[in-house]
């Protein structure tokens, strides 16, 4: 190809049409491909989301993807699920975000009722062991793809591997709770885009915002007001809380599933950080509060969500479907504990709709503020030192079998045991990790790979 072959075809590409607005039925089947592949936690399911909204299908340009992601990630709740309610809602207003939204959630809800069903009658199957065993180190593989992605493309600047640095070290280190390094990276970027802003704007990539179907226009759905705001509230509102209402007046405070409708309500509204910081609330209270579970299972329940699509935090889902079983009253154990789980993801899920119906126009409103926009970008690069801690804890607890917690002064350090390293476990997770960056094979086919692997060393080690 001569250069000036090559200037005309990158002059085609650059002047691509937007493609065509996509039908709801189109979108309906994309958001079910993306629940059912939703692998990896927060980090790789915004990866997944990123290649399919933004690279293929051009739905939405980068910066309005990072402006979307930005919003949500300040939100209480799993940022991804609302993330792609807020897409939806962008492409086919509310419809579209209560489809793209649910789908995220449904093939994950139904995947963890079953492994809980499973869990609670034949958790000790080895078979079932075997398979999880094999998972886990793909998805470990998953989550450092995922913290390369979201860190090529937050990591602009220098001052944005400085906040992101800052911000790891604040919570590797320091343990210092994910909201206050959401507050201090917002403040960061604020004094910093008014002194330098060209040092903490994000620079946006993967097609203009013309070449997409949400390109820069405000459609009258996107736009703030207050009659909709008003009946937003008092619908999603009076459907989070009339099942929590309905269950104090009529089965009393001390009943489980009441016990589950407030305390998963509460949950709702405090839990920044997500499915992990979630963990630290939910542990405590699950544990010595109610005596719902032991801390074991609450363990094995965070296992099993890793393994499957959707929200780690449905793993509260779990813990509802142990509560009720372990408390079914005249309820058979399994029809007890499948009423809990829906519940438990009712009430958790359902605030989520309501943050991004009743604040969504005005975020949109506020595209382009520039104070806005750095403060929101710096918020990006310290999630990515985040996101890193995560994958670092989740790698030392996964590849290791026992971790020690170190405490000197202010400062803390998760140090694993070599004599419990497992060298099966890292061979498996190596090659997960060259199967996605090196082969781009598909996340479907490395995961049925994991649990193959597994599968066959338990029986060969047996």
């Amino acid at each position: 190809m001569t250069a000036a072959t090559a200037t005309a075809a990158a002059a085609v590409v650059e002047q691509a049409p937007a493609p065509a607005h996509p039908t709801f039925g189109e979108a309906l089947r994309v958001w079910l491909k993306i629940g059912l592949l939703s692998f990896g936690g927060p980090a790789g399911q915004i990866a997944l989301m990123h290649r399919v909204l933004v690279d293929e299908k051009r739905w939405i340009g980068e910066a309005r993807f990072l402006h979307a992601l930005n919003y949500c990630m300040l939100l209480p709740g799993p940022e991804a699920q609302q993330l792609a309610t807020y897409v939806g809602w962008l492409l086919h207003k509310v419809r579209g975000g209560l489809v793209a939204g649910t789908l995220f959630i449904l093939p994950g809800f139904v995947a963890i009722l079953a492994l809980s069903v499973l869990y609670a009658g034949w958790h000790s199957v080895p078979v079932v062991a075997a398979l999880f065993y094999g998972l886990k180190p793909v998805v470990l593989a998953v989550v450092i793809q995922a913290v390369q992605r979201v860190g090529s493309r937050a990591l602009r600047t220098p001052v944005m591997w400085g906040i992101a640095a800052l911000a790891f070290i604040s919570i590797y280190l320091l343990d210092v709770p994910f909201p206050l390094i959401v507050l201090g990276a917002a403040a960061l970027g604020l004094v910093g885009g008014w002194l330098a802003p060209s040092a903490f704007a994000s620079v946006a990539h993967g097609g203009k915002a013309s070449d997409t179907v949400i390109g820069e226009e405000t459609p009258p759905h996107l736009k703030p007001s207050l009659g909709r705001a008003l009946r937003t509230l008092v619908v999603w509102g009076v459907l989070w809380m009339a099942p929590v209402l309905a269950l104090w007046v009529l089965a009393g405070p001390a009943n489980v599933y009441t016990q589950c409708a407030v305390y998963f309500s509460k949950m709702a509204v405090v839990t920044f950080g997500g499915a992990y910081a979630v963990l630290a609330y939910v542990a405590q209270a699950a544990v010595e509060t109610y005596g719902w579970l032991s801390p074991g299972q609450m363990l094995d329940g965070l296992a099993l969500a890793e393994t499957t699509p959707g929200p780690l935090i449905l793993v509260l889902e779990y813990v509802g479907y142990l509560a009720a079983y372990g408390q079914p009253g005249q309820l058979n154990p399994f029809v007890a504990g499948s009423l809990a789980a829906a519940l438990v993801v009712w009430v958790t899920f359902t605030p989520c709709f309501l943050w991004i119906f009743l604040g969504g126009p005005y975020v949109e409103a506020l595209r382009g503020v520039r104070l806005l926009d750095t403060a929101l970008s710096s918020i990006t690069a310290a999630v990515v030192g985040v996101i890193l801690n995560l994958a670092l804890w989740f790698a030392a607890h996964t590849l290791f079998g026992k971790v020690d917690r170190l405490a000197a002064g202010p400062l803390s350090l998760d140090v694993p045991v070599w004599a419990t390293f497992d060298p099966v476990f890292a061979v498996i997770a190596v090659a997960a990790l060259v199967a996605l960056l090196r082969f781009k094979t598909s996340l479907f086919v490395v995961l049925a790979g994991g649990a193959v692997a597994g599968v066959v060393w338990r029986l060969l080690a047996a």
